[in-house]
């Protein structure tokens, strides 16, 4: 089939390959000819494991292309995937839809009829409804249909999430829309992915339902930590504990600083508004909000009291800045508020990330960025590890110790043992233990 991807960045890119790598005929559109350029040359945007690979596998067989010129490739299209972004907007919070509806508005006088128009975009529930709106009044006569599509991809894994995903979701009343659904999916029929088919309307609040529920878990875990360190209990045996119920599950059960990212902040935010807006508020959420804004500076407070509670004048070395290991992505990272609040305090502070240093600096202009975890703890008070990285799970921990000027080690992931750390000459503190 050939279909095209509105939009080039993370999920747009990342879709489109893996579409391309089952055979289908995939064209990835873009604005930023620039963006365009470093493709069509192999340079990816955004740092995804095994994603260049892919591309240029795909882009070598000419299953997969990139353009600016979108009315000369939606010719023959049989779907077309609006992938842009759906950012957080000032002032409220709520999803900005500007660029989906200024997609849906190019999408009406270029697309071919019986053409699917794909909603791959996390989008408030309606939505759907008002892409239609928008196509259907500048181009009364197109016969086409509108589903919702919804990614459920994680940064770092998302190859493997695409190709072996839990399950797929189209939403959509429209029978051959549904079937033209199943012949893109069709690939993934091999690995027996389910393929749940709902409203349009369903299908755009289970992105966001997941999510939230997910968040949940996450601050739900960071609150039992934090009870634990008071009781004397070991966050990491609650967690396996609760976990081998199967009505609960492991996964998003490991207590850490906070959420970030491209997805859990925004999506929670935006199921607010959407709830607020229709008189049905989502009180958990709001609560889940509240938790993981507030501990991401708790944590900067944390490495304070592992200083003894004065870091002006001190050096703090962090390692780790991205919201998450194997990406790039420094949305909403906890790292940004834990900085923030040592900076605050008076502490310079130095840090190291295996890919993140770049994004990184363009909005901690503050931070010191090094060429390793060693030169980032030289002459430190204290070290903390944000992110968990693998090249943070084994470091030498004597190297480490002999760089630093203080003992203090806050590991706000749980990476080591107690008994190496101090072993290593470390004061050591960790969450929930």
């Amino acid at each position: 089939m050939k279909i095209a991807m509105i939009g080039s960045g993370y999920v747009g890119l990342v879709s489109g390959a893996c579409f391309a790598d089952f055979g289908h005929d995939v064209v990835c559109v873009d604005k930023d000819a620039r963006k365009i350029d470093q493709l069509n040359a192999n340079i990816m945007p955004i740092f995804e494991p095994g994603l260049d690979t892919l591309v240029k596998t795909n882009v070598d067989a000419k299953r997969l292309s990139f353009s600016t010129d979108l009315k000369a490739s939606l010719k023959g299209c049989e779907a077309v995937f609006i992938a842009v972004g759906t950012p957080s907007r000032r002032g409220d919070g709520h999803a900005d839809l500007s660029y989906v509806y200024a997609a849906a508005e190019e999408l009406a006088g270029a697309i071919d009829p019986k053409t699917v128009v794909v909603t791959k975009s996390t989008v408030p529930v309606g939505t759907g409804d008002e892409v239609e709106r928008i196509i259907r009044e500048a181009n009364p006569s197109l016969d086409f249909a509108v589903v919702s599509n919804p990614e459920f991809l994680r940064e770092g894994a998302a190859i493997g999430d695409f190709k072996r995903p839990d399950r797929i979701v189209v939403g959509s009343d429209v029978e051959w829309a549904r079937e033209t659904m199943r012949a893109i999916y069709r690939p993934l029929f091999l690995n027996e992915s389910p393929i749940l088919f709902t409203s349009r309307r369903s299908s755009e609040l289970i992105k966001y339902a997941a999510n939230a529920f997910l968040a949940t878990k996450i601050t739900f875990i960071n609150e039992m930590a934090d009870l634990c360190e008071k009781l004397g209990a070991n966050v990491q045996d609650v967690s396996r504990g609760i976990g081998l119920d199967n009505r609960i599950g492991s996964k998003f059960l490991h207590a850490g600083p906070g959420y970030g990212g491209s997805c859990f902040p925004k999506d929670t935010l935006a199921l607010l508004k959407t709830a607020q807006d229709n008189d049905s508020p989502v009180r958990i959420v709001e609560a889940v909000v509240q938790a993981n804004d507030l501990r991401k500076r708790a944590m900067g407070r944390k490495i304070i009291a592992a200083l003894g509670g004065d870091a002006r004048g001190k050096k703090v070395a962090l390692l780790g800045l991205t919201f998450k290991p194997n990406t790039d992505d420094m949305r909403d990272a906890p790292s940004i508020a834990i900085v923030q609040t040592l900076l605050d305090a008076g502490a310079q502070v130095h840090a190291h990330d295996p890919e993140g240093m770049e994004e990184a600096a363009k909005i901690l202009p503050g931070v010191v960025m090094t060429e390793s975890a060693y030169a980032a703890a030289d002459g430190a008070d204290a070290v903390a590890l944000v992110t968990e990285w693998d090249a943070y799970r084994a470091l030498d921990l004597k190297k480490l110790r002999s760089a630093m000027n203080g003992s203090a080690m806050v590991d706000l992931r749980n990476i080591y043992r107690a008994a190496e750390i101090e072993e290593a000459g470390f004061s050591y503190s960790s969450i929930g233990r």
